[in-house]
């Protein structure tokens, strides 16, 4: 592979991980709240379908963005309404609107299927895009890449350097100690998971706008349980989130390469390689392995490799809290 193509590849794995990210972003908000969002699925789906039609319709690639996102809110807000309000399980009604989601964005968007459409066009950052190999990877994109970029640095900002930022954590950690400290949990939790729920709905139109132009059934069908699996790989860390998906991205592309490389090999196995691979993350983090291999690291770099791979989930997440 020439340096041009590698360049290429580079920068189609920093558009392609962008919406995850974005997702992932949105997710880990909702999470450190105290929240479980298992829509995310259906809700990526109706919201790529809802925002591609949008943008087709009016012209406008914006509205379809806000469109996606008042997807995302709605399906977040019935999420947080079902939990908190009517203390039913969030699992299950997440699964409910996943399962709602997809059906809706199958029958509704069953006419515009593979029809042109609005697209988010590229715009590169004048001199930065001229800097040597990073300049074409991550400044010669469009603005999907750079709010998922800008994203990341935000959303760590705000969870581990500002006081509403604290208050959200304390939400999802300790509700009770938060409340008796004056913070109104559930008004949060609603506010934070229907946040997430935007970004959610974003990163749906994100694909059928810009990274998987048009629409098609299951358009983004899997991504969203992607997203949820990398929440957990990155330790509910806006940054660890990021690199999981520029991970997932990187094994998209590997995929693809071998693809053509052996063409005699069937393409479902070349597919599965993301998955597979996230599988083994997964069950890694989970149990005792990452430890073990800690372990055999020199003393000194211990400590940080164990802080680097800790995973620890928010203490009430997913519990109810009544405020009295």
């Amino acid at each position: 592979m020439s340096e041009a193509e590698l360049i290429r590849t580079l920068a189609s794995i920093v558009l392609q991980s962008a919406p995850l990210i974005i997702v992932v972003c949105g997710e880990t908000i909702t999470e450190r709240a105290g929240v479980v969002n298992l829509s995310l699925d259906g809700t990526m789906l109706l919201a790529a379908m809802t925002g591609f039609i949008v943008g087709l319709k009016t012209e406008n690639v914006w509205l379809g963005f806000v469109a996606a996102a008042g997807i995302g809110v709605l399906f977040a807000a019935i999420v947080a309404f079902g939990s908190i309000r009517l203390r039913q399980s969030q699992v299950a009604i997440g699964f409910v609107l996943t399962l709602l989601g997809d059906d809706l964005s199958a029958f509704l968007g069953q006419n515009y299927t593979r029809v042109p459409g609005a697209l988010v066009t590229r715009g590169g950052i004048p001199l930065l895009q001229d800097i040597p190999i990073l300049g074409p990877i991550l400044f010669d994109q469009d603005v999907v890449v750079y709010f998922a970029l800008v994203l990341i640095g935000f959303t760590w900002w705000f969870l581990n350097r500002t006081q509403p930022g604290l208050r959200l954590r304390s939400a999802g950690e300790r509700p009770e100690a938060a409340f008796a400290r004056g913070v109104q949990v559930n008004r949060l939790r609603y506010l934070y998971t229907m946040l997430g729920g935007a970004l959610v709905g974003i990163a749906g139109a994100a694909y059928s706008l810009d990274v998987k132009i048009g629409w098609s059934e299951g358009h983004t069908r899997g991504f969203g349980w992607i997203a949820l699996a990398i929440v957990i790989f990155g330790g509910w860390s806006p940054v660890r989130g990021a690199l999981g998906a520029v991970l997932f991205g990187a094994t998209k592309a590997l995929a693809t390469v071998l693809q053509r490389t052996f063409p005699e090999v069937s393409v479902v196995v070349f597919n599965a390689i993301p998955w597979v691979l996230m599988i083994a993350v997964l069950l890694a983090v989970g149990s005792n392995a990452t430890e073990r291999l800690v372990a055999l690291m020199p003393r000194p770099a211990q400590r940080p490799l164990r802080r680097l791979l800790r995973v620890s989930p928010p203490l009430a997440l997913g519990t109810e809290f009544a405020e009295k």
